[in-house]
């Protein structure tokens, strides 16, 4: 139920509030898996968690991309 809210944050999110979310979240990737790399991480859900909203706006950016096409070959 709260993967629904959170897309929904997310699509009233603008381009650029997109991509900084996405930088922050391969950040974080990045650090929890040196982390876990290390045997230094104490939260291993968070590593899905992370994955999945990288997924999340990944597909609403290819959403709006595609959109976006088909607008202009209406056009």
């Amino acid at each position: 139920m709260a993967d629904k809210s959170n897309t929904e944050d997310l699509r009233t999110k603008t381009d650029d509030q997109l991509n900084e979310a996405l930088t922050m979240l391969k950040k974080e990737q990045f650090n929890l898996r040196f982390q876990a790399a290390t045997n230094q991480l104490e939260g291993p859900a968070r590593v899905k968690e992370v994955r999945r909203q990288i997924a999340r706006i990944k597909t609403l950016q290819s959403e709006r991309a595609k959109s976006a096409q088909s607008e202009a070959a209406k056009a």
